[in-house]
């Protein structure tokens, strides 16, 4: 959720953000982080640059739906949506005027691995918002009657949600990859089980999880260092109050175990539209996987590389399908997930999946050229600086690689990294990689129109 986004102050300072950017260049967005681990266990990371007026905070939280019972989902995301609605020291109002008035944004959101919150603020704002931002860590009271207005609010969103054939048809395709893994639910959880949720559940998963050791603060801006270690020890430390709660250390979370993906299955969902939302896929790899650069050539090839993709070229300009079709790998932490995503007529649906299967067996069997190689190397190492060209994509950056253990010089490493990967590495990420007759198939659409082969089912 964000607040102040409206505001004439902050839409001055996106536009101020967004007009410098365009007039500097790549390298002076160059990754400079330093690293420190505070007493209390938590871990801040910090680049200093001054060429706007302007500081970026993204805290990271090790609090999702990995922690939560599959009976309260959607228990992870009510309580970061809860953060700014009072505290012990401002009501829910102070706090949204506060944030207004100075044009400032925080922002909270639930991942599948990790709850987010962002501060984007001027540096003249900076030690007032800091304050506001820390109180809403440490101090939400998670009263009764913003708790009800939240779910309600929550739950007017996923019946809205539900009403998107291409929504219903992601929910189904990562429910049939996960089985009961975590990852396969929904972050928001269901009506029913938020209706389930109680004050006393969100104050103790809090409790549990939002604590010092494994959070992760990383800060860009117009700020020294100095400056911030003393924003820091004054309300983000043990002496503020941010420490190991009385029961130890945060929750360990549950071991969970990843379904056996070895068999077909097709969710097939009746929707009256016009088109077939297709969703064909399986399980994928995990973001410290080593094979993960040889993956994400090889996606770029199959998919992921836009017009100049196999698929694009196969199904949306020789066979005129649709006008769209992609593919990506989504990594986690503890697993990852392949879709190829598409929307045809209906009437198109056994041949857009046909040709998906044929491409994706192509990939794993044919040859990679030295063309496709080298557009892919050229891409992902052209376009990688794009990632840390505002304040905003650095702080989340250096969140980012810190959690999931990328080292601190990753942004140095990551050019020679795809550059180093070979045409057999390719082609053995996709042997081992993509699907084969374990895909997971998800179509909403008209399935009297649609008329599934029994091949695909």
């Amino acid at each position: 959720m964000v607040f102040g986004k409206f505001n004439k102050k902050i839409i001055t300072l996106a536009a101020l953000v967004t007009f410098t950017a365009s007039l500097l260049s790549i390298n002076a967005f160059a990754m400079d982080t330093r690293r420190v681990v505070m007493p209390n266990g938590l871990v801040v990371l910090y680049s200093e640059r001054h060429n706007l007026p302007v500081v970026r905070m993204s805290l990271i939280i090790n609090a999702s739906k990995l922690d939560e019972p599959a009976r309260l989902a959607g228990l992870a995301h009510l309580t970061a949506e809860m953060l700014t609605e009072g505290t012990k020291h401002r009501t829910s109002k102070e706090i949204h005027e506060e944030i207004e008035f100075t044009g400032a944004s925080i922002e909270t959101s639930t991942t599948s691995d990790y709850t987010a919150v962002g501060l984007s603020v001027l540096k003249k704002d900076l030690p007032v918002l800091f304050e506001i931002f820390a109180d809403c860590i440490l101090n939400p009271t998670f009263t009764e009657a913003e708790l009800r207005q939240k779910k309600e609010l929550i739950k007017g969103g996923l019946k809205h949600e539900e009403e998107s054939p291409a929504y219903a048809a992601d929910k189904a395709f990562m429910a049939a990859v996960y089985g009961k893994f975590p990852y396969g639910r929904v972050s928001e959880g269901t009506p029913e089980t938020i209706n389930m949720i109680k004050r006393d559940d969100v104050v103790k998963f809090h409790s549990d999880f939002y604590v010092p050791a494994g959070s992760i603060l990383s800060v860009a801006g117009d700020v020294t260092y100095e400056e911030l270690m003393g924003l820091i020890d004054k309300h983000l430390s043990a002496s503020a109050g941010w420490t190991v709660h009385a029961n130890g250390p945060a929750k360990k979370r549950e071991a969970f175990e990843l379904p056996k993906s070895t068999a077909k299955k097709a969710v097939l969902i009746n929707r009256d539209t016009q088109q077939a939302n297709i969703i064909l896929g399986g399980m994928g790899v995990r973001r410290d996987n080593p094979d993960f650069y040889a993956v994400s050539i090889m996606n770029y090839i199959l998919g992921g590389g836009g017009f100049a993709s196999r698929m694009v070229k196969a199904i949306r300009d020789n066979l005129g399908l649709a006008y769209d079709i992609h593919s990506h790998f989504a990594s986690f932490k503890y697993a990852g997930d392949f879709q190829v995503v598409i929307q045809t007529k209906n009437e198109f649906t056994n041949v857009a999946v046909e040709e998906i299967l044929k491409q994706i067996k192509a990939m794993k069997e044919g040859v990679i050229t030295d063309e496709e190689l080298s557009d892919a190397k050229a891409y992902l190492t052209g376009s990688f600086p794009r990632k840390l060209d505002t304040m905003d994509k650095i702080s989340m950056f250096m969140a980012q690689v810190e959690f999931y253990g990328l080292g601190i010089d990753f942004d140095k490493r990551y050019p020679a990294i795809i550059n180093a990967i070979t045409k057999e590495d390719v082609r053995r990420a996709a042997q081992k990689y993509l699907v084969g007759n374990n895909y997971k198939l998800a179509i909403a659409g008209n399935q009297a129109k649609i008329g599934l082969s029994s091949d695909y089912k």
